[in-house]
Order: C-alpha cells, then structure tokens, then sequence
C-alpha cells in the first residue's frame, strides 16, 4: 500500500515522494530552487528561524539544480509555520552492494528546536515512505553527536557499518516490510 499523496514517478516505474509530507507537529516540504539560491545568496525569508539557515542547510540548499523528491526539505512549524531546520536525501536511490535501493538521509535543527523529539518526528515521516517505495536509508553522524546518534536509534537505524571518510559513523536501517 503507497501513502496517501505519495506519487509514482512514470520513467522510474516506483514510487516517488511527495513534494510536501506532513506529521502531527510539523511540514516538510522541498525546497524550491528559488528559496535555494535565496539561502545561497545569504537572503532571509521572513518565515525562518532567525538562524536558520545554518550552514549545513546552505550546503543541502547548494544540491538544489531542480527540485527533486529526494531532495531536501523544510521543517517546519505547522501552527506558526515557522521554517527552523532542514531534511532530506543527498539524492535519489542507487542500488547498494546487495541490489537494494538505497538513500541516505541528513538533517538538523537549530539549536533551539533540539531535544523536543522534531527530528525523530520528521525522520519517521520520511521512513515510511522510503519504506513504501522499498528503499533503504542510511545516514552518517559524527561519534560525539550523541543526540544525532539517539534519534537515528529512535528510528530504527541497527545497522553499524563502520565509519566513512570523515570518520563519521555510518549507519543503516533494514528495510521494513509494507502491510
């Protein structure tokens, strides 16, 4: 079963991701390429965060070309809608070593929205969709990011696979079977 709003992409023959996803608390929703080179450009937008963005969000904003499903996305405060961190895939799904599909996700917070449960929020909303369209997900977290490290566990991410070249951990989540 594919989550209500989730679309198929036609050329790719799988499930693709919305553009906009939503949980309880807060909207996700991709960043359009103007508001990529707004961020780039060191533009503000009255609906962020007076921190955000953060540098990793600059970083995510420099991947934007044209918008894409596995791309990254807004967090967002659905009752204020206040945008105070991002979230997303570095990019569509490539088959792993075993054949399975799969896409690594990144995220953060500014430092006022951590430790409310945001993060696991956003990254489970996302999970049941990759979950739908059977991709795995993995991420990389610095050691000492310990809150990074519990929110990824949170998630369901068992899976150590040692670290990368950056001395991050990587970690991965097996793939959860749809009903």
């Amino acid at each position: 079963m594919v989550p209500r709003g989730t679309l198929r992409d036609p050329r790719a023959g799988r499930v693709s991701l919305p553009s906009s996803v939503a949980t309880e608390r807060l909207t996700l929703d991709l960043f359009t390429a103007d508001e990529a080179a707004l961020m780039l450009a060191g533009g503000r937008d009255p609906r962020w965060h007076p921190d955000y963005p953060r540098q990793d969000d600059r970083d995510a904003a420099s991947m934007v070309r044209v918008v894409n499903p596995w791309g990254p996305r807004h967090v967002t405060r659905t009752f204020d809608g206040l945008v105070f961190g991002s979230i997303g895939f570095f990019g569509p799904p490539t088959p792993a070593a075993d054949d399975v599909p799969e896409a690594e996700i990144g995220y953060g917070l500014v430092a006022d929205a951590r430790g409310r449960g945001v993060a696991t929020e956003a990254v489970r909303a996302l999970l049941v969709l990759t979950d739908a369209a059977g991709v795995r997900v993995r991420a990389s977290v610095e050691p000492a990011n310990a809150a990074s490290v519990r929110v990824l566990a949170k998630c369901g991410f068992t899976e150590l696979r040692g670290a990368n070249e950056d001395g991050e951990l990587v970690m991965a989540r097996p793939l959860r079977a749809v009903p």
